[in-house]
């Protein structure tokens, strides 16, 4: 009580112009008056820091529920692209503290968000996202040139045409020379049919051949379909290991290519490593977000960049003055509305 008594009396001679003597007990109640009020301010602090902290939210909901256009993230080797999108999803609500009570009670609006073209889970690279009006682009995306690095392994076949699945098959591949890798890209270059993955996210009757795969149904491999290859070239050649650089229409399976070369030589092969290294204007290294990047700001500041990149004719229009203030947030559950139809799901 002394070091308290002590505290008090030495901040009052700091602060007051006439002294009064104090008894113990005046000193007391000082003590408790001052704690008092120190308490009654961090009350207050408090209320005033979670009053800034739900506005901030609600700005933060608002901006997201605003945001319109197309832009890219990295998706890592693991996730299919639909998990990918979901993390995404998840990320972004969470940030601007939705779902909330306080949008229940409110008119329900959704977030729509789709990707334009799958990933393998087993490949790594640029996943085009579509937010809000900007979903209805996506199409647009699946049709144009996509580019890729892969790492093929001569000798080998899996039932998925890669590095994950079952080895089906091995055969030599010592004799197989550089040249002779070169001598033979020529054939799958330009327009060429092509037979798509049996493990893939086309579909029969509604499902996706790779489920029914899984499923240990007897599935038909679909019929050859023209696809196109812009450019293919050879980076590097240490058997068994080959690396392509490609660039490629939609639709396009580079298992499927990688496959077809092995065949080609006399062997077999599969993928080893995959990257989407371009998907129409958006490069891997220029405009694809890390998932520490995945904020409602780096994505508003990338949707303006990547605006920019997109022909007139897809360019979304610019939302009337007022129009995001207006906005009504909501929020039961923000849904996940993918863009739906084979071509979104066109697998390479």
């Amino acid at each position: 009580m002394a070091a308290v008594e002590a505290a008090v009396v030495s901040s009052s001679s700091e602060t007051d112009t006439a002294q009064v003597p104090e008894t113990a007990g005046t000193a007391a109640a000082t003590a408790a008056t001052a704690s008092a009020t120190a308490a009654a301010a961090a009350v207050v602090a408090a209320a005033r820091t979670g009053s800034e902290a739900t506005v901030s939210k609600a700005a933060l909901a608002t901006k997201l529920l605003s945001l319109s256009g197309v832009f890219a993230v990295h998706k890592p080797k693991g996730p299919t692209s639909a998990e990918l999108l979901n993390r995404l999803k998840e990320k972004l609500l969470a940030e601007a503290g939705m779902p909330s009570p306080e949008w229940t009670k409110r008119k329900k609006q959704t977030l729509k968000i789709g990707h334009g073209g799958t990933l393998d889970s087993a490949a790594r690279g640029v996943l085009v996202v579509g937010i809000g009006r900007g979903t209805k682009m996506l199409t647009s995306m699946l049709s144009g040139s996509k580019r890729y690095t892969a790492i093929g392994e001569l000798g080998k076949a899996t039932d998925t045409l890669d590095s994950t699945g079952k080895v089906t098959e091995e055969k030599p591949y010592d004799k197989i020379t550089q040249e002779d890798i070169e001598g033979i890209l020529q054939k799958f270059t330009g327009n060429i049919m092509q037979v798509p993955p049996l493990y893939s996210a086309l579909k029969k009757d509604g499902q996706r051949l790779s489920t029914l795969m899984k499923r240990g149904e007897v599935v038909e491999a679909k019929p050859a379909r023209p696809v196109t290859v812009y450019s293919l070239s050879l980076q590097k050649f240490q058997p068994p290991f080959f690396t392509l650089d490609v660039e490629c229409g939609g639709g396009f399976y580079i298992r499927s290519l990688v496959s077809d070369i092995g065949k080609e030589l006399s062997s077999c092969a599969n993928v080893l490593e995959l990257t989407r290294t371009k998907q129409g204007p958006f490069t891997l290294e220029e405009h694809a977000l890390p998932e520490d990047r995945w904020t409602i700001e780096d994505i508003a500041q990338s949707l303006e960049h990547c605006s920019s990149l997109l022909p007139a004719d897809l360019a979304l229009k610019k939302s009337k003055p007022g129009e995001s203030n207006e906005q009504v947030l909501s929020c039961e559950y923000i849904t996940l509305n993918e863009t739906k139809g084979e071509d979104t799901i066109k697998a390479s």
